[in-house]
């Protein structure tokens, strides 16, 4: 009774809110706008622009490793004098474009371009809601997250220059402003910069949380619910989990840097003199870091994996695979997600007992995994294919978790480990499972859901370059990276011509980087479809892919309140596709049961 008159209140407030509804003005309508819609755009053009740094700072140091020490006259241009004279990168420099590269890429772009753009357009849609729960909390949390954006960019113009501990900035580096130059005000900004974005992170993952709880419409039982909701509401959950652990780091590193505290700082000795500092240890800040550190990257797949299903499903022309074997993959993965961080600091002196039990949970995560990969594979299996690029960045999302997937079960054991740690391996399998991956189901979205976004279509061709070039690009940076991590190569390291040893692999980076080059560059192919689309593309029907999720019933011009008048009823899940006894090869939601029609139950 209560959500009935809970809905009621709200339509009430809507039609009462609308006899005064002036005309959006620039600011209202941009800036100060709490309309979910508008909100996960502006998360999605943040991403994208965070994107571009993040992807061009990795150019730059590839070039640098595979031809080490050349004068390029772009590293001049774009880094300055001091930290490129004559155009030859230095260290100091290299080690600083490794560690805001991996922070902007993993927190800014694929935390804000899947968790804050897609939950933010979807679950209200899906769910049949007017908006947020809140949607004031949800501008705050924009707008925090556009802070830190914000102050991240300013840090790379430091005079000492940016933060260059590496993206997990252990102490002591991170901790001594003396130790390296990138540890003075740089570093002081990257942890200002961090803990806006954890509080912003925060307040979005308690709103999307809620909203999923509360504002069901009618008939939306949780397990008709599409897993892409599923997703970002357990996404959600481990966020509000996580975080908070991550911003205890930051301000305990914050305390030691500025207060004099010694929370991570035992006896340390920095150019001959005793500093005063004992009884704190390293190993808390890693352990206090990889508790977020890990479930972040399930953060950053799970809705990469939600999105992959709803297209595979919607585009094979057939009901998904295995619904509620899904929904426990997805809860499994969250569970064992928050207790396999140890696997991180293997060699961090760790008892060995204690290193069994993290390999034997980080081993056991490969089984909701695997789920979810034969779930698609039994999907798409007899399917009616659809290849349109949203459907092709899924596919190549299956191809990418499982290869990338394979090689975490050598870095999740204890003893395999030890030999491949802090090597090209260990980039190789998180950079096509978190990196690539979680890439793919944000392309697979922005390609399916454009049109709800922009009211517009993406051109389909230039998607298709799109796609090739950067899945051959993808495999051709990361694969060989494989084997010159088994080969020893270690990684962060901006050159390794002191090393005879290494000298063989040295074509094998220029290799790498030449992949990586071009694959960046056809990134512009997509950039430009992007943003001439949003203007110029053909204009959207309201349901172009035939799809049955609830968002495709609201009408194409975006209005406060997502549909006009009742909310939409839910009689049914939403992967009735194909289904015998109708007429179309799909049966939206909002479709009432036939009499005698059997329900088809996942």
């Amino acid at each position: 009774m209560s959500a009935e008159a809970h809905n009621h209140g709200h339509e009430h407030d809507h039609d009462h809110g609308h006899e005064h509804h002036h005309k959006d003005t620039f600011i209202t309508k941009y800036i100060f706008s709490i309309d979910h819609k508008m909100i996960s755009k502006q998360y999605l053009i943040t991403g994208i622009i965070m994107g571009i740094i993040g992807i061009v700072m990795s150019l730059l140091f590839r070039m640098q490793l595979a031809w080490p020490e050349e004068s390029f006259k772009i590293f001049n241009v774009l880094l300055g004098d001091k930290f490129a004279p004559n155009g030859v990168m230095t260290n100091e420099i290299y080690l600083a474009l490794i560690t805001i590269h991996g922070t902007i890429m993993v927190f800014f772009v694929l935390t804000a371009g899947l968790s804050g753009t897609f939950s933010n357009l979807l679950i209200p849609l899906q769910i049949g809601a007017r908006d947020m729960a809140s949607g004031f909390l949800n501008m705050v949390s924009y707008w925090l997250f556009f802070l830190s954006s914000v102050i991240m960019v300013i840090s790379l113009f430091v005079e000492s220059g940016p933060a260059s501990a590496g993206w997990t900035i252990y102490p002591p580096l991170s901790a001594l402003p003396q130790a390296i130059s990138g540890s003075g005000a740089g570093m002081t900004l990257w942890l200002v910069s961090m803990a806006i974005f954890i509080a912003s992170s925060l307040l979005g993952s308690l709103n999307y949380i809620v909203t999923v709880i509360n504002l069901r419409t009618k008939g939306m039982s949780m397990t008709r619910l599409p897993l892409t909701v599923w997703a970002f509401f357990i996404t959600a959950i481990i966020g509000v989990i996580s975080f908070p652990v991550l911003l205890s780091a930051a301000l305990l590193l914050i305390f030691d840097r500025s207060f004099g505290t010694s929370f991570f700082l035992s006896d340390i000795y920095l150019a001959g003199e005793v500093l005063n500092y004992q009884g704190g240890s390293p190993v808390l800040f890693e352990h206090l870091f990889w508790f977020l550190g890990h479930p972040e990257v399930y953060i950053v797949l799970l809705p990469a994996l939600g999105i992959t299903s709803e297209v595979i499903a919607t585009n094979s022309r057939k009901p998904i695979f295995g619904y509620r074997a899904m929904i426990m993959s997805i809860i499994a993965i969250a569970f064992l997600s928050t207790i396999v961080w140890g696997h991180h600091m293997f060699i961090s002196g760790m008892n060995p007992f204690l290193g069994s039990v993290f390999t034997f949970t980080t081993l056991l995560i490969a089984i909701p995994s695997a789920v979810k990969a034969f779930n698609y594979i039994t999907t798409l299996w007899k399917g009616n294919l659809q290849m349109n690029p949203a459907m092709l960045f899924s596919i190549g999302l299956v191809s990418t978790f499982i290869t990338g997937g394979l090689t975490g079960i050598i870095l999740g054991d204890s003893t395999l480990d030890i030999n491949v740690h802090d090597t090209y391996f260990v980039v190789a399998h998180f950079h096509l499972v978190m990196g690539i991956s979680a890439l793919y189901g944000m392309f697979a979205g922005i390609y399916h859901w454009f049109p709800r976004m922009f009211g517009r279509m993406l051109n389909k061709n230039l998607g298709y370059v799109h796609f090739w070039v950067t899945a051959i690009c993808a495999y051709g940076v990361f694969f060989p990276m494989h084997f010159i991590g088994m080969a020893g190569l270690p990684r962060r390291y901006y050159t390794n011509t002191n090393f005879p040893l290494f000298d063989d692999l040295q074509n094998v980076n220029v290799i790498i980087t030449a992949f990586a080059l071009v694959g960046g560059a056809f990134q512009l192919v997509f950039l430009w479809n992007f943003f001439h689309s949003i203007f110029y593309g053909k204009k959207s029907v309201q349901n172009p892919w035939k799809s049955n999720t609830l968002e495709w019933t609201a009408p194409i011009e975006h209005m406060h309140g997502n549909w006009p008048g009742e909310l939409p009823e839910v009689h049914r899940w939403a992967y009735d596709y194909s289904k015998p006894g109708h007429d179309e090869d799909f049966v939206p939601q909002n479709v009432p049961m036939k009499p005698g029609e059997e329900v088809l139950h996942h």
